[in-house]
């Protein structure tokens, strides 16, 4: 690489840390670190929100795979566009009025414990065990992200790129919190919406199509089956795909930043610009890899990995220095969602083990510390199975994405629109989600249909049985606090 590229890199990595360690002295408390006092504007919650669930899956998984294997990929880009649509247009203004009125919950199981009154602390232990697991795998995702991005571009060995990703992260979500997280959010979803659209615009006008000549035209004369949507796909597959929608409800690290807007009212103009993001994203790298895939077949060139064919196209295309600009906007995705996921799993270590346990007063600077310390723990935990995984970006972040959609998403759902759903009933779903997921990925059931699916068809249904006829088998709220669940959920309602 080129010395300018290095340049632009070091510049990258510059402003994070930086970022990070500006945000170091504003977090003193909880609610501060991990939720920045409710403070965010539309713009920032919708880059945000963006930036923390485009993964490293949208700048490699998704390129990727429509350069391997084609157009049969839409249904998964349609699903989750209508699957963020949705979670903007009916969870996201809900629940951030719900958790206000639920005594100002800051994480998912602080929200679930004190919207049910469960005073035996299972809901809280239960959510924060998926979260951990869940987010574990997730985080893992992302350093393979890393240390392929650093293999493909630098020649480095895997391990190093994974662990210098890792080390930027922990960095700057360290020492700044949530205040870090979504200042940087905003600046590498600005830097990914940039370098999406670049990329396809600069390699289609590279393209020798010739006189008269289309890229799709080129496209089936290389493959006819292509620009089949139908390509290797059943009905169940289909469905699949489109299911991984479902999955937007349940995602700790995007619905936070509904929780963070600091008012509901704000969030109609946050779902217009992050969708149009979004929409705008996608299609740049859909376009990637079906430009990708004609460009270096007249080059006469076979990617070993269909994963980096948008690093490759920004190698072979632009100046240097944009090349690393390139590389920035590919690690901004990366880094973006790791940073997040590595906040709310700090937080379920801080909040729903440690400090819900111990009896002694702690004081604010404490639990900050511990937070801090607990992000250092799961990211060294996610190291160790990235290094150990075989399976792609997509295939990790898919099971991931599945098991918290699975879980949470019925939960959330039902929590803020069933006024007689019962803890109970709340504890049954979230485990029958999670499980359904497991087993299904265990069996090889996911090569029939997404595991997603079934997971959040279950979960619904137990919840809807639980709550409706089958509470008498345990009861985790006392009594008297049954009012008070009603007054809470009408307050939410008065408010919407």
């Amino acid at each position: 690489m080129d010395f300018s590229s290095y340049l632009a890199i070091c510049i990258y990595f510059g402003v994070l840390l930086v970022i990070g360690w500006f945000s170091y002295n504003k977090s003193a408390n909880m609610s501060e670190y991990l939720l920045d006092n409710r403070r965010l504007g539309p713009f920032a919650t919708a880059l945000s929100a963006g930036a923390s669930d485009m993964s490293g899956w949208m700048l490699l998984g998704v390129p990727g795979a429509f350069y391997a294997s084609g157009l049969a990929n839409i249904w998964m880009l349609v699903g989750l566009t209508i699957g963020a649509y949705c979670n903007y247009l009916f969870l996201a203004k809900r629940l951030r009025v719900y958790t206000e009125v639920a005594s100002d919950s800051i994480t998912i199981p602080d929200f679930l414990e004190n919207r049910f009154k469960d005073r035996t602390k299972v809901l809280r232990i239960v959510s924060g065990i998926f979260i951990l697991v869940f987010f574990t795998l997730y985080v893992s995702s992302g350093i393979i992200a890393g240390g392929k991005t650093f293999e493909s571009f630098f020649n480095l060995p895997f391990y190093i790129g994974a662990i210098f990703t890792l080390f930027i992260v922990v960095f700057y979500t360290f020492f700044g919190g949530f205040k870090a997280v979504w200042i940087t959010d905003v600046f590498q979803g600005s830097l990914m919406f940039v370098v999406l659209i670049a990329i396809p615009v600069v390699a289609y006008l590279n393209l020798d199509l010739g006189e008269g000549k289309s890229l799709f035209g080129e496209i089936i004369n290389l493959d006819k089956e292509h620009l089949n949507v139908f390509r290797d796909q059943s009905f169940w597959g289909v469905l699949g795909l489109i299911s991984w929608g479902l999955g937007y409800f349940g995602q700790p690290h995007i619905i936070v930043r509904f929780m963070a807007i600091r008012s509901s009212a704000e969030l109609k103009q946050a779902r217009r610009i992050g969708i149009g993001w979004m929409v705008l994203g996608l299609v740049g790298a859909m376009m990637s890899g079906f430009i990708g895939f004609v460009y270096f077949s007249q080059q006469n060139l076979a990617l070993k990995d269909a994963e980096i064919v948008f690093l490759k196209l920004g190698e072979t295309l632009f100046h240097p220095f944009f090349v690393g600009v390139i590389l920035s906007a590919v690690l901004s995705a990366i880094m973006s969602t790791v940073s997040s996921q590595l906040l709310v799993s700090a937080s379920s270590i801080t909040k729903d083990f440690i400090l819900a346990f111990y009896k002694r007063e702690i004081s604010n600077k404490t639990q900050v510390v511990i937070g801090r310390y607990a992000v250092v723990v799961v990211a060294v935990v996610a190291t160790f199975f990235a290094f150990t995984s075989k399976d792609t970006v997509l295939g990790v972040v898919g099971n991931a994405w599945a098991g918290f959609g699975a879980s949470f998403g019925p939960v959330l759902l039902f929590s803020l629109y069933y006024k007689k759903m019962s803890a109970f009933g709340a504890l049954a779903g979230m485990i029958t989600g999670g499980v359904s997921v497991i087993l299904w990925i265990i069996f090889g059931l996911n090569e029939y249909v997404y595991e997603l699916l079934p997971g959040f068809i279950a979960s619904s249904i137990v919840i809807f049985a639980v709550s409706t006829w089958g509470d008498t088998i345990g009861k985790m709220t006392h009594e008297p606090h049954q009012k008070t669940i009603k007054d809470e959920f009408e307050k939410m309602k008065e408010r919407l």
